[in-house]
């Protein structure tokens, strides 16, 4: 009799557990589903942050090259390194061609 007893319990807990486990696959399945989304938002945010800052770098630029503005020398400043970065493309630009033009010829 004490061992259907002790058999009884044990089942009733194994029960209880097979439901806890359950509850807890169900929850950190809601909870993953949960982390995805906040992660979609995350790269969202970030991407309308990136559009944002460049959308205000386009404006200082252009307060400053309209002139009297404090922003004016972060303007020229701004413009001259695009410009340097452009030559720059230029002559690797040039420089491939002429590799290309050698390539040819031999």
């Amino acid at each position: 009799m004490a061992d259907k007893s002790v058999i009884s319990n044990l089942e009733a807990r194994v029960r209880q557990l097979i439901e806890a486990h359950r509850r807890m696959a169900e929850h950190c399945a809601e909870l993953e589903a949960q982390q995805e989304a906040l992660r979609a938002e995350k790269r969202s945010l970030e991407g309308r942050v990136r559009e944002l800052d460049a959308e205000v770098a386009r404006m200082q630029l252009t307060e400053g090259l309209a002139g009297g503005s404090s922003n004016r020398e972060k303007a020229r400043a701004r413009v001259n390194r695009l410009m340097r970065e452009v030559d720059k493309c230029i002559a690797l630009v040039g420089q491939a061609a002429e590799t290309a033009a050698d390539r040819k010829t031999e």
